[in-house]
Parts: structure tokens; sequence; C-alpha cells
């Protein structure tokens, strides 16, 4: 029997970071603690947009293909386990339909609720499909800002970082 059960204490079990994949990169570059359920915050807070001037002007700008871009690197890295080679290219096949759904009724920011939420889920960041909906539809470019950024940590994390566009 342990000390603890012995003097009548319970002791509660602490989190635990998410064990690290096999030849993957680092999926929490800035060391976040985790909480209780195993979740972290973001690396960036949603307003740190400005902190990196190119995604923030390319998710202002032209919004289509920042989402692309975010989607087609996030879907490489879970599917191959690597930083896709060509992340740095901005154009994607969700570049259209973003842009057809923003133009028809904009709401292109309905599209980037799934893939804040992936993105939420590769890296054990705390949320719900609420706060993925109110980033996404009150601001978006921030939205496309920070979940870029939280994917360039882990690409960067390999070894083979560089400025994405």
């Amino acid at each position: 029997m342990s000390s603890e059960k012995q003097a009548g204490m319970n002791v509660q079990p602490q989190a635990v970071a998410p064990m690290a994949i096999a030849g993957g990169g680092n999926r929490n570059v800035k060391q976040l603690p985790y909480n209780n359920d195993g979740k972290r915050d973001w690396s960036f807070g949603l307003l740190d947009c400005l902190g990196d001037c190119n995604k923030c002007c390319l998710a202002c700008c032209c919004p289509c293909l920042a989402h692309a871009q975010n989607r087609r690197r996030l879907d490489y890295l879970n599917t191959n386990g690597v930083p896709d080679p060509d992340r740095h290219r901005v154009t994607g096949q969700d570049s259209l339909l973003y842009a057809l759904v923003e133009v028809a009724c904009d709401m292109g920011w309905i599209l980037q609720i799934g893939t804040r939420k992936n993105i939420r889920e590769r890296y054990n960041i705390q949320g719900s499909s609420t706060s993925d909906c109110c980033a996404a539809f009150c601001c978006q470019s921030c939205d496309l800002v920070q979940g870029s950024r939280e994917l360039q940590l882990e690409e960067d994390s390999f070894g083979q970082g560089q400025p994405n566009a």
C-alpha cells in the first residue's frame, strides 16, 4: 500500500503529454503545459496574426488561398507524417471551393471550421466546435494565420524549416 493511501490521502493523476510519433516532428515545439485532459493552448494567440506579416497579408487579401494552403499542409502531415515538400505553394484544390462559397454567400469561413478542428485534434489543443466557429466567423484572417503558424512549428521541427508564403 502506498504512503498516500496509508495517510488517507487521494492523489489525482497528472496530465501526461501525448507520446511522440516515431519519425514525426515535434507537435508541441514551445513545450506548452497540458491540462488534466491532455490538452494545451495554441502556440500563438488568435490576435497574434501580425507576428507573421506574410501569412497575415495572404490571409487578409486572399483567404481562399491561405485556407487551401493550410488544408493541404495539414492533410500531407496527417497522411505522410512529414511536411509537404511543396508546402510553400499557395494554390490548391480547396481554393476554388472556398472562393465560390465566399463570393456566392460571403461564408467561406464555414470551411475553416473543419480545418481548425483538425488542427486542434492533431496538436491536442483545447477548444470546441463552438470556439472553432467563433474564431472562423469573427476573424477569418486571424484564424487562418493561427492555424498556419501552428503547422509551421511542426514543419520546422523536422529541420526543413523555411519561411512559408
